[in-house]
């Protein structure tokens, strides 16, 4: 599954860890959903309407279980998150990006959505647990 870090999260370790000022981590970050590919500048498009909103997941250990693995780590979600029945369409969506605030905000890590998935009224959009997945390499 294809995904990054945003430009703006690089930017931010790259102080933290050489010189820069610190990093604090969000103590809540929000899952995006988007009807275009998102990529490390960002660039995505929500769905608007139809009970859409980004769901917000505490960022403890709860929810983002230690990370496993070398070249790449992949770090993965462990509880479910579920966003409201749409109420209207909200379209194909094709990728998720997690932000560090519910609206606007900045971008920090983003995936596809494979297969993607058209959600149309009544359906009910969820990631199971595992089914986001963080990489680094």
């Amino acid at each position: 599954m294809p995904g990054g870090k945003a430009d703006y999260l690089e930017a931010k370790m790259l102080d933290h860890v050489l010189g820069g000022g610190d990093y604090t981590r969000p103590a809540t970050v929000y899952l995006a959903l988007s009807t275009t590919t998102p990529t490390d500048a960002g660039g995505i498009t929500e769905p608007s309407g139809g009970a859409y909103a980004r769901q917000a997941i505490t960022n403890n250990t709860t929810n983002f279980p230690a990370s496993t693995g070398t070249n790449p780590t992949e770090k993965k979600n462990g509880t479910i998150v579920t966003y409201p029945v749409a109420t209207a369409s909200w379209g194909t969506i094709v990728g998720w990006a997690l932000f560090d605030a519910s609206t606007a905000g900045n971008m920090l890590y983003w995936g596809d959505v494979t297969p993607s998935k058209a959600v149309g009224v009544d359906d009910q959009p969820k990631f199971a647990v595992n089914g986001l997945k963080i990489t680094e390499d």
